[in-house]
């Protein structure tokens, strides 16, 4: 089983599961899951999930577990989208979902699926010179990509998606031509903020994918309406369509089950209201979507091609750091890492990258103001839109940023789970050692230090007479050593 992936999708109306194998370095599909869970009715007016939509959403998890529970754990990731980005409840829920599936659920934000989506997509295709526009109307929310080939130009995430839209305007069931109206409105007005950025990028063909627009070409070809793709006019004719029919318990097209008769109206209004603010004549549809995105992602990790790698490299561009310091506290604190990994119980594959990204972009903030800039370099991290990495890895990094200096913020920590604190607090002490031995910003190399702890012991072995001929680093380890004090680590060095 180690050549076999799975990818799960928390959606805001569906979770899905994917199951692959890598076979001759090509993608072989060999199981799908979809459960229609409706995850983002579950909202109140406080923004918190229902106990009864989070029960029916961790049964569905409970069986995706079963199925992927002989694959291994690092070949496994899902995430959770629009809901449970907005769920005020959010870490209860995710909680209980890790125990349920057997791993951790990652928050994306809205840019980041957008990128995910493109990636399925594209990964669909066999057309890489073409620019596309590709469409996917969720649950919580609608994402539109501009890309071309595996690239993407723009990536946008909407707040409009079938259920919310479906909860405001059809609550009752009811589709009148004045409720749709409204429904195609407040889509055009969502949109109005990117339509003419994206008009002006342009594109050669426009593609929608995921459960909605596959259910609206489902009926409108059942019906005869056009032969490929979704046009404007068969678009058209079944809005018309759904308002004869005035009931959402009455729908009774053929690829429209029960479960999706409340959102489908709703949908269809985002749709209509996409093609009419960026003059869409006809969309083709692609089967592939999230979950593909998702699995292709999770893939390159797997062989060395992260675009959180990249992403890094581009943050420390855009923010001018210096890269030469960047390097020397990078080098430094990799080889400290390497020394007590064992004893620290910390993982080559995932603490390591944190580490070494908190490194190379640790003095991101110096780009707002030098005074207190660790603080600066945490909330740009916590907050900028980062290609790959979830809410949880930027929470984690924000957190190595905010601590690589001055006093130990210890008490945010707080929000962490109790493993999940103590790793990230011993990757916080080994890039604070790295940056106290580079604060001269010398380019002389250091000379070969030993690390050894025992918990909450660290020992530093400096070779003979060193720190005597390096009075100033001798005076920073002493600050060290009482900052460090917080944490109940105790630093010794000779």
């Amino acid at each position: 089983m180690d050549e076999s992936y799975a990818a799960v999708d928390l959606g805001s109306n569906s979770f899905h599961m994917i199951v692959a194998s890598q076979v001759d370095g090509r993608l072989q599909i060999i199981d799908r899951m979809k459960e229609m869970v409706r995850l983002a009715s579950g909202l109140n007016d406080k923004q918190e999930l229902s106990k009864e939509s989070m029960q029916l959403a961790l049964e569905c998890l409970q069986r995706f577990g079963q199925r992927i529970q002989e694959i291994p754990h690092l070949n496994v990731r899902a995430v959770g989208t629009n809901t449970l980005r907005l769920a005020r409840n959010g870490n209860v829920f995710l909680s209980q979902a890790h125990s349920a599936l057997g791993h951790p659920v990652e928050i994306i934000a809205g840019r980041e699926e957008a990128r995910l989506i493109y990636l399925g997509v594209a990964h669909s295709l066999y057309d890489e010179a073409n620019k596309r526009l590709v469409i996917d109307i969720g649950g919580g929310s609608t994402e539109l990509v501009i890309g071309q080939g595996f690239d993407t130009y723009a990536t946008e995430s909407l707040h409009m998606g079938c259920v919310n839209i479906g909860q405001r305007f059809f609550d009752d069931g009811k589709i009148k031509a004045k409720k749709m109206r409204k429904a195609v409105l407040f889509a055009m007005q969502e949109l109005e903020s990117i339509e003419t950025a994206y008009k002006k990028t342009g594109w050669d063909s426009a593609l929608g994918s995921s459960g909605t627009i596959i259910a609206v070409r489902d009926v409108v070809q059942a019906k005869g309406w056009c032969d490929s793709g979704i046009t404007l006019s068969a678009l058209t004719k079944l809005m018309e369509t759904l308002i004869e029919i005035g009931d959402s318990s009455s729908i009774d097209f053929a690829g429209v089950p029960e479960r999706r008769k409340p959102v489908f109206a709703s949908g269809v209004a985002i749709l209509y209201g996409v093609f009419e603010a960026l003059n869409l004549e006809q969309i083709n549809v692609s089967e592939g979507a999230l979950r593909e995105g998702l699995l292709y992602d999770l893939i390159g990790r797997m062989h060395n091609e992260d675009i959180r790698d990249k992403t890094i490299e581009v943050v420390a561009q855009r923010y001018c750091i210096d890269m030469e310091q960047a390097n020397r506290v990078k080098v430094t604190a990799e080889r400290f890492f390497h020394q007590i990994k064992a004893d620290w119980e910390l993982d080559e594959k995932t603490d390591l990258k944190l580490l070494v990204w908190g490194a190379l972009i640790h003095e991101v903030g110096l780009s707002v103001a030098h005074s207190q800039y660790h603080r600066h370099g945490a909330y740009l991290t916590a907050n900028s839109d980062m290609a790959g990495f979830s809410r949880q890895e930027q929470i984690k990094l924000a957190m190595l940023i905010r601590s690589h200096r001055r006093k130990f913020p210890l008490e945010e920590f707080e929000s962490l789970t109790i493993s999940m604190k103590t790793s990230v607090i011993r990757l916080c002490v080994l890039l604070r050692l790295a940056v106290v031995l580079h604060r001269s910003r010398s380019n002389n190399d250091l000379p070969e230090i030993h690390i050894k702890v025992n918990k909450n012991r660290i020992t530093l072995d400096f070779p003979s007479d060193w720190l005597d001929q390096h009075p100033l680093t001798l005076a920073d380890l002493n600050t060290e050593q009482g900052l460090l004090q917080n944490t109940d680590m105790k630093l010794v060095f000779s």
